[in-house]
């Protein structure tokens, strides 16, 4: 039993509730709707630590205490929960994912590989792409795609090529996405649909994989050749009829996991047209967070055209502009600073990877937005390319006196590789690292072969980050992997690769720690701490009813803890088996 902390608890529930939130039975307030009671409470709030009571009020928490303080908000139609045995916490903040992607995977084929999917062998992708079209009988000519495949886990360690997929049919254009969503493979139906023909040259940012010795595409795509063509065949799927029954499909995906503002971290500019009208139409049940892409932006663009607001409206916001600077590190497209040990097939040995994006134009429009007071979030997983994230901040800020600097919380998404003289610089210049710390387990034994120990037992560097003062936050990248926040925790937690391997102890952080990250810390990269992130009186009703303290399991055990209930803005979205 933890410490009832009672009148000290009420005390400082009312200083904080100076606009007149309720507390107690002399209040003369309405009832609660909903009155949390159990003593396994976690705010992630030093001032109410300890409480074993929450109320809540329409979309707001109005009262966290003890058992004692909420007692006089109960009324007849007061929703009581005793919790017992099970834990209450923050509802979980989406630090970086892609709605959009969740959307369109929906109807697509699962070529993922366990946990995720059934796949563990090309032949087995193969098998299921000609099912798939006998059981639906797609018509020849009609594309043909799926997601989720992963070259490191597949039996053959390799990933499926052109005629591979031709043994699937010659008839459909067939297209998989790569799991890190960086590269993608096409028989030659799809390849000739793509436009990617023999002598062709690749596309700037980008590479076509060929035949040993010849110009033929072998069916694999990197970077901007594969996301060139996937994103105009699926941007197809996203019909009018469609698309709300595609959103709300990606919002029960991340809310069965606890997520209550979820992110769409890479929006082109009709995706956020269309959640803002379906918004305008129906209030969502959660809040989404957009960031529109910034790649492809003109010298002169607009800023005000990126509508970026800090309020949601009916649920939705644009919250700021995302670049990528490269790759990824499970498809060994991470743009490094010092050669991989092993790169992709034919890869010479000085090979790196490569930029997505000219430097300059990020550069540039960095500067223009720090200027401007919109934020930005910046994918970069090599240490190069972190490299170059960090000097666009730097170039925009590092000349004015540290008082002067504004509060920009520009973020460097994945963050993977980056070295400790860069936590420094980051520290600095008031960067926030948004750590993918799953990577520790679905490709940490992967990593130990692309890097070497000594960069890959680094990976993911939480301990040092935290110890230099950063504002840390860490992330899925759903839906890479899956939106599992439990599985995410125990992961910067324990650090433990799919073989058992613990991929470096001294990056490890605490169960507290972790849970400040997919919480309050997650609230800070978006600028919204003062009213999510923590169970304190005043913010947003955004909890999860878990089914058991993650303190108080074994480590390897805290990804197996169900979600049982996640409450949005004071309404459930999600009620798992143990909540009905």
């Amino acid at each position: 039993m933890r410490i009832d902390l009672g009148l000290l608890i009420l005390t400082t529930v009312l200083t904080a509730a100076c606009a007149g939130a309720p507390t107690g039975t002399d209040s003369g307030s309405p009832p609660a709707d909903l009155v949390l009671i159990g003593d396994h409470i976690l705010t992630v709030d030093p001032a109410t630590e300890g409480a074993s009571a929450v109320a809540v009020r329409g979309d707001t928490i109005v009262a966290v205490g003890s058992r004692r303080d909420v007692s006089g908000l109960i009324g007849e139609a007061t929703r009581v929960v005793e919790l017992g045995d099970r834990a209450l916490v923050p509802g979980f903040i989406d630090a970086h994912g892609h709605l959009s992607l969740a959307m369109v995977y929906v109807d697509l084929l699962n070529a993922s590989s366990p946990p995720v999917g059934p796949m563990e062998s090309v032949e087995d992708i193969v098998q299921a792409l000609r099912e798939r079209i006998e059981t639906l009988a797609i018509p020849p000519g009609e594309m043909v795609a799926g997601y989720g495949y992963d070259d490191s886990l597949l039996a053959e360690g390799r990933h499926p090529d052109r005629d591979d997929l031709e043994r699937a049919s010659t008839e459909h254009p067939i297209v998989l996405v790569h799991v890190s969503g960086h590269l993608a493979t096409a028989n030659s139906a799809a390849l000739e649909r793509f436009g990617y023909r023999e002598g062709m040259p690749d596309p700037p940012g980008g590479h076509v994989r060929r035949r040993p010795g010849t110009t033929i595409p072998n069916g694999v795509l990197e970077e901007n050749a594969a996301q060139a063509a996937f994103h105009r065949e699926f941007a197809k799927a996203m019909t009018p009829e469609a698309f709300p029954r595609l959103v709300q499909a990606a919002i029960d995906y991340n809310t069965r996991y606890g997520i209550t503002t979820i992110q769409e971290g890479a929006a082109a500019p009709e995706l956020i047209q269309g959640l803002r009208g379906l918004a305008a139409a129906r209030p969502l049940p959660v809040d989404v967070a957009a960031y529109l892409v910034g790649n492809t932006f003109e010298r002169d663009v607009s800023l005000e055209s990126i509508g970026y607001a800090r309020d949601y409206a009916n649920g939705f916001r644009v919250a700021g502009v995302k670049f990528a600077l490269d790759g990824s590190p499970q498809g060994r497209t991470a743009w490094l600073r010092e050669p991989y040990a092993e790169g992709p097939p034919g890869a010479p040995p000085d090979y790196v990877a490569y930029p997505i994006l000219e430097p300059e134009h990020y550069r540039f429009h960095a500067k223009r937005l720090i200027d401007a007071g919109i934020p930005y979030i910046a994918h970069a997983n090599g240490d190069a390319a972190i490299e170059l994230m960090i000097d666009g901040v730097d170039g925009a800020i590092g000349a004015l006196a540290v008082d002067e600097r504004p509060d920009h919380r520009s973020v460097t998404i994945h963050a993977q590789l980056t070295g400790k003289d860069q936590l420094d610089r980051m520290a600095a210049l008031g960067i926030v690292p948004s750590f993918f710390a799953s990577h520790c387990f679905f490709w940490g034994d992967w990593h130990r072969v692309s890097f070497g120990d000594a960069r890959a037992l680094a990976i993911s560097p939480l301990r040092s980050a935290l110890d230099r003062g950063l504002h840390i936050n860490i992330h899925n990248d759903a839906p890479v992997v899956p939106p599992d926040v439990m599985r995410l925790i125990e992961a910067a937690v324990d650090r433990r690769t799919r073989s058992g391997f613990v991929l470096g102890a001294d990056e490890r952080i605490t169960v507290e720690e972790a849970l400040h990250a997919v919480t309050l810390g997650a609230a800070y990269a978006y600028f919204e701490e003062d009213r999510k992130g923590s169970i304190t009186v005043g913010k947003q009703a955004d909890l999860v009813v878990l089914g058991a303290d993650p303190r108080e399991v074994p480590v390897q055990a805290i990804s197996d803890i169900p979600i049982v209930e996640t409450i949005a803005k004071g309404r459930t979205v999600y009620a798992g088996e143990a909540a009905r």
